[in-house]
């Protein structure tokens, strides 16, 4: 089963040669699509490392953001040039893992936390619209940060309990949909910049819709992400591998805070 996720969707295929899990000549059929991890002398993966991995990542991603955002009481415009760093630095790396085949790669992943920390801090700040004196800035962030770790949770949730079940046909859609709303924001993005209209981004009601679809897809993703761990943990694959679950769960979690934050914005400008 392949992966909406681009840095998850960059595990070996079935039947295919890799050497994410050591050296041999031909990968034997794994399940729901990955290649299986043969007899290797490396440690196989668990839950306590991809918990300890994604925990690493998340720490890294939470005290840059803390950094960029003191400096924007300071100097905000050394925020903004930090922010952009980050966003197109985060976007780098992630492009790296996915199409570098660096799957599983710690520092890559720390990378990636880096930069998406400054990122994360720095966007915080603008649509909490904390610079311009709003009132509810911080309840806004804290608010996006309960709303994060709230879906995080029912999604897990909803995983365990098999409530949501992850199959080739809910990765097609998934994928597909994430295409489209990806078509989309370029292309709003291209017309804003040449100042022909912003509506999917600009507070109205199909941009509140716009969204909530983003929000919706994110939270679909989390499925995906927990069905990769399991699957690779019950293949016996080799701990390093966490690094890469932890920067495909980290993508996600970032992914989705920022949509709930940028919605949250649009309510509170009204």
């Amino acid at each position: 089963m392949r992966s909406s996720n681009p840095v998850l969707a960059s595990l070996p295929a079935k039947g295919q040669a890799t050497n994410y899990y050591g050296d041999y000549q031909q990968a034997p059929t794994g399940l729901d699509g990955f290649a299986p991890a043969p007899v290797s002398t490396e440690r196989p993966m668990t839950v306590d490392d991809v918990v300890t991995k994604t925990g690493i990542v998340l720490a890294i991603i939470v005290a840059l953001a803390a950094v960029n955002f003191g400096i924007a009481l300071v100097s905000p415009a050394l925020s903004m040039g930090l922010t952009a760093v980050g966003a197109i630095g985060g976007l780098v790396t992630v492009l790296i893992a996915t199409f570098g085949k660096k799957f599983g790669s710690a520092p890559v992943a720390l990378v990636y936390a880096a930069f998406e920390g400054l990122f994360v801090g720095g966007i915080s700040v603008l649509f909490s619209g904390f610079l311009v004196g709003g009132n509810n800035a911080g309840a806004m962030i804290g608010q996006a940060v309960l709303g994060t770790l709230g879906v995080f949770l029912g999604m897990l949730y909803a995983y365990k309990t098999g409530a949501v079940k992850v199959t080739p046909r809910f990765t097609k859609i998934l994928t597909g949909a994430m295409i489209g709303v990806l078509v989309l924001a370029l292309g709003n993005f291209m017309l804003a910049i040449l100042g022909v209209s912003n509506v999917l981004r600009d507070g109205g009601p199909i941009a509140i819709i716009f969204s909530l679809v983003c929000i919706g897809l994110a939270a679909m993703s989390f499925l995906q992400d927990f069905d990769v761990a399991e699957k690779l943990i019950r293949q016996g694959a080799p701990s390093k591998l966490a690094w890469g679950v932890a920067l495909g769960l980290a993508v996600t979690l970032v992914w989705l805070y920022t949509e709930i934050l940028r919605l949250l914005s649009y309510f509170s400008n009204r």
